[in-house]
Parts: C-alpha cells; sequence; structure tokens
C-alpha cells in the first residue's frame, strides 16, 4: 500500500493511503477526541467532537478527523482557538441531553465547557448512533433505528425485532458514552409496549 506524508500539529507524519486524519493521528499517538467513532464501524462524523483544522491544496478547512482523508502536504492541528470553541461549544449542546455522562464530563473540563449554558433536556442520548450501527453493521440485526428527523429525532428499539434478539445481546449497551443504564431502561420500555405498526425508520447513517 503506497503511503502518503503530512503534518500534524507539527510532527512529521508517514500514514498509509487511504487513511482518515483520524486513523493518521493516532498512528503516531496524537489524540483526537471522539464520541461517536468505533473500530469494528464505518466512520460515521455525528459528535463532531474531532473537528480539527486541516490546511491541504492552498485552503484551511475545518473537518471531521474520523470521515476526512489524509493528503500528502495536508496541515493538520489538532488544537486552536477556533477547535476549541467548536468543541467546547459541542459539549455543553451535550450535556443539556447527558449532563451526568463521564466521557462528556471528561471533555467539559479539558475545554472549559459549562454544564449549565443551556437548558436542560435529559434524553440521556446524544444521537451518537453507536447503538444503532453496531446492530446494523455488527450483529446484523436492525434491532434499534433512528426516528424522526430534526429536533424530534430519536433512537428507539423495534419491539418486534427487539424482543427476539435483544436481551440474549446487549452488546450495544456498553458502547453507549451516556449511560448504558438508560439502554436498558429504553429496550424494557419497548419491549413492555404492545407492538406498533412499523414506522419509517430512518437508516443506520
Amino acid at each position: 500500500m503506497s503511503e502518503i506524508q503530512l503534518q500534524i500539529d507539527g510532527k512529521s507524519v508517514v500514514a498509509k493511503a487511504g487513511m482518515t486524519v483520524l486513523e493518521a493521528a493516532r498512528s503516531v499517538g496524537v489524540t483526537i477526541p471522539t464520541l461517536c467513532d468505533h473500530a469494528k464501524l464505518t466512520p460515521y462524523g455525528a459528535c463532531r467532537v474531532c473537528t480539527v483544522e486541516a490546511d491541504a491544496n492552498g485552503r484551511s478547512s475545518l473537518v471531521a478527523a474520523c470521515q476526512y482523508p489524509a493528503e500528502t502536504g495536508m496541515v493538520v492541528r489538532t488544537r486552536s482557538e477556533q477547535v476549541d470553541r467548536i468543541r467546547k461549544l459541542l459539549v455543553e449542546q451535550m450535556l443539556a441531553h447527558a449532563p451526568d455522562s463521564e466521557p462528556l464530563t471528561a471533555l467539559a473540563q479539558v475545554y472549559g465547557a459549562d454544564k449549565n449554558r443551556f437548558e436542560k433536556e435529559a434524553s440521556f442520548c446524544i444521537l451518537c448512533g453507536l447503538c444503532v450501527r453496531y446492530c446494523a453493521e455488527v450483529k446484523k440485526k436492525h434491532a434499534v433505528s433512528f426516528f424522526d428527523r430534526g429536533a424530534r429525532r430519536e433512537i428507539a428499539f423495534i419491539p418486534q425485532i427487539a424482543l427476539q434478539e435483544c436481551w440474549d445481546c446487549k452488546e450495544c449497551f456498553p458502547l453507549c458514552p451516556t449511560s448504558a443504564l438508560q439502554a436498558a431502561y429504553v429496550l424494557t420500555e419497548a419491549l413492555s409496549a404492545p407492538p406498533e405498526p412499523t414506522k419509517g425508520c430512518g437508516s443506520c447513517k
């Protein structure tokens, strides 16, 4: 496989062609925060806390490191005033939904985020999609899915499938960056409710 050369935080990096910026950074021990990334799953770019500054072809852009392909000659900055400001805002928004999340609390300390900046809407879900994608891509069961769009978007188990698949699996629970207990509650609620006609659910991406 061919190689490419780029610079990350002032460090010269030789990466394999096809690597994302996130993969290239990790290959040399540079940490970029993520909440929706998983080694077994297709890059999704939901949380955006992996946003970095990337200079390529004479243009500077803010990109999601988990999705953006590394390029020869690219100059990447994983920390800057602008990047830190974006991450701080994103963390503050997610804390409104999951104020007790340990990963979010840790990121809040790093970026000086105020967990009380936004009015609480404690859904315990930040729509990272890890459970949906893991069930679809790894387990091939599609027992949990996105429903609705925009501000009304949520993740829910599909009772007809979950009843047969989920109690003996639960592999998605520990993936949740907010609360595995909440995942268990949502599953229990889905299975205790009478089956409804299948709604138009979103794809896993």
